[in-house]
Parts: C-alpha cells; sequence; structure tokens
C-alpha cells in the first residue's frame, strides 16, 4: 500500500538525515558515509511513488499530470541539492568553517525530514474513501491474492513492456551519466567554468521539471501514449546530438542546448511511468513503475562507467556519440512498442 511505503521512505530518509547531522568530523566520514546510504535506501520506496499516487487518487482526465507533478517533486528535489549546498557550504574556508557549515546544513535537513515525517504520519492516507475511476476498482479485487512473482513474471511476459523498459532505461541512463559527469565535460572546454557547471546542471533539471509538466498535460489531454513517448525520446536523440556538437559554440549555447536535453529527457519520466502503467493494466503501477527505475538504475552505472572511460582516453566527442547512438537504438525500440492501452480500454468499457 501506499502509505506504508511512503511511511518506510520518509522514516529511513529522515533516520540517514540525523545520522548524518554526527557525521560533521574529519575523522568521521564513514558516518556520513552511513546516513547516505540509509538515505539512497529508502528513497526506493518514494521514487516509484507518482505512478502508484496518481492512479489512486485521481480519475482517468487527471492521472497522467498528477503522475507528472510527483516527478516535478523529484526533480524539484534534485534542482535544491544542485543549487542549496555550495551556497551553505563554503569549500575554500578553513576546517573549523566547513564544519560549522555542514552542521547547518545537515541539522536543517533533518529538521525539514522530520517534520515531512509528522505531517505524513498524521495526514497521509493509503487511498481515497471512493475509487476515482472505474478502472482502479477492478484490480483491488485480486490484488491481494496475486503474488508479487506471478504479477512480475507478467509483466516480463509482455513484449510490449519489456521494449518500453529498455528503452526507457537507456534514456534515463543516459542522462544520468551526462548529469554527473557533467562538471568535466564543461570544464574540458571551459576551465574556468566551475560555478557554470554547478548552474548548468541546476538548468538542466528546471528545464526537466517543465517537461515532465508539460508531458502530463499533453497525456491527460489527448491521451496519446505511443506518440507523446515517441515525440519526447526522438527529441531527446536530437537534442544529445545538438549538446555534442555546439559545447564549443560558447557558454550561453551550452546553457540551452542542456536546457532542450533536460527538458525531454526528465519529460520522458511521467510519460514512461505513465505508458508502463497502461500497457501492464491491470497489474499494480507501483511495480512497472519500480521496474522502470530499477532499469534506469543499472543503465545509469553502466553508461556512466563507460562514459568515463571513454571520455579519459578518448574524448568527449566520442563519449557523447556513442550516447547518441544509444538513444536512437532506444528511439527505434520504442516505435516498436504496440500501443495496447489496457487501463484506457477499462475506462471506456464503463
Amino acid at each position: 500500500g501506499l502509505r506504508v511505503a511512503v511511511l518506510i521512505g520518509i522514516v529511513g530518509t529522515c533516520s540517514g538525515a540525523w545520522i548524518k547531522v554526527g557525521s560533521v568530523a574529519s575523522d568521521r566520514f564513514w558516518v556520513g558515509f552511513l546516513g547516505q546510504s540509509v538515505v539512497a535506501l529508502s528513497q526506493v520506496f518514494v521514487l516509484s511513488v507518482p505512478a502508484r499516487l496518481a492512479a489512486v487518487w485521481f480519475g482517468p482526465s487527471q492521472v497522467s499530470s498528477a503522475c507528472s507533478i510527483g516527478v516535478f517533486g523529484n526533480q524539484l528535489g534534485v534542482a535544491v541539492g544542485f543549487l542549496l549546498p555550495p551556497m551553505l557550504v563554503d569549500g575554500n574556508g578553513t576546517t573549523d568553517q566547513i564544519t560549522h557549515d555542514l552542521y547547518v546544513m545537515f541539522i536543517s535537513v533533518a529538521v525539514f525530514t522530520t517534520v515531512l515525517l509528522v505531517l505524513i504520519l498524521f495526514l497521509f492516507k493509503n487511498e481515497p474513501p471512493t475509487p476515482p475511476s472505474y478502472a482502479h476498482t477492478q484490480p483491488s479485487d485480486n490484488e491481494q491474492s496475486v503474488s508479487f512473482l506471478q504479477s512480475l513474471k507478467r509483466l516480463v511476459l509482455n513484449g510490449s513492456y519489456m521494449l518500453l523498459l529498455i528503452s526507457y532505461g537507456i534514456n534515463v541512463g543516459v542522462f544520468y551519466a551526462i548529469s554527473t559527469l557533467l562538471n568535466q565535460i564543461i570544464l574540458e572546454y571551459y576551465p574556468d567554468g566551475e560555478k557554470d557547471a554547478g548552474t548548468i546542471g541546476l538548468v538542466i533539471v528546471v528545464a526537466g521539471m517543465v517537461g515532465s509538466v508539460v508531458c502530463g498535460v499533453v497525456l491527460d489531454k489527448f491521451h496519446k501514449f505511443k506518440e507523446t513517448t515517441l515525440v519526447v525520446y526522438a527529441l531527446s536523440l536530437v537534442g544529445m546530438v545538438i549538446f555534442t556538437f555546439t559545447l564549443v559554440s560558447g557558454i550561453g549555447v551550452v546553457y540551452f542546448t542542456a536546457a532542450l536535453l533536460g527538458f525531454f529527457m526528465t519529460g520522458l519520466l511521467p510519460v514512461g511511468f505513465e505508458f508502463g502503467a497502461e500497457l501492464t493494466y491491470p497489474e499494480p503501477e507501483g511495480t512497472s513503475a519500480g521496474l522502470l527505475n530499477a532499469a534506469s538504475q543499472v543503465f545509469g552505472i553502466t553508461f556512466t562507467s563507460i562514459y568515463g572511460v571513454i571520455f579519459s582516453n578518448l574524448n568527449d566527442i566520442w563519449a557523447n556519440s556513442i550516447m547518441s547512438v544509444m538513444l536512437l537504438i532506444g528511439t527505434i525500440m520504442t516505435a516498436l512498442i504496440k500501443s495496447d492501452l489496457r487501463r484506457q480500454a477499462a475506462h471506456s468499457s464503463k
């Protein structure tokens, strides 16, 4: 259920935040690593929430927009993570100053997550008293009797969903690789652009937040799930190619192309969740979204490692070109997906 998953996520996040408060000393790196690991494990229970929450609480004309707003919230946290730490912690200060700054930052996060924990504990409900749509009433009768492994087996045997799983993983994996190594990429062309690298990262995330909401609204208005996924995917490929060959054109151009990349690549997140829910209905949305997240993490780790090796031994052009080829493969796979909109069919059968 939603409530249990979200409670586990926020309890873990809050606990990890308080552990990190105890890490502000130069000999306590392991404490900080422990706290961050607890937070990282806890995000597993939160990342897949938007798709499930949207399906449980919202009707067919609102579900995609609601999912996109949930993804917007995830990306907002990432944006704050880009923005606040450099403002709160002076990396060039003395050891005592850095210790103080880290303590202020960690205690602020810990207090904030504690407030969230209290709010969720008392205000967050598992589901509305009345189902928001006819489709949502269908799986509720048999959800308890179907094991997770049976559900997983059906997802794996769903050819269209598996194509989406791999193509989605490729797209988000490329995005993770670019985001992780952005600082090195920018400094390769602009040696004094360390601050620009952080700001460009913020621009990518903010543009992605806008893209997420726009794509969600488009889905709710037209219900063209495959078409929207394919267009956004193809434009992600175009954005990657433009980004690759305009890095030498000036830092202002890099800001623009990075925003373009973020808009479409992050815009694919809610689109993928919703398309996956359509292809796999009446399987629980949390399971299909969770597998999409898992695929993106696997591809993200793989592509980040590959990108780093190619970047170090050849150059960024080669690395970006290979990522572009992977996006081309993902675009072709997306085009091959059969548009079997099962959830929409259930809505229509009412």
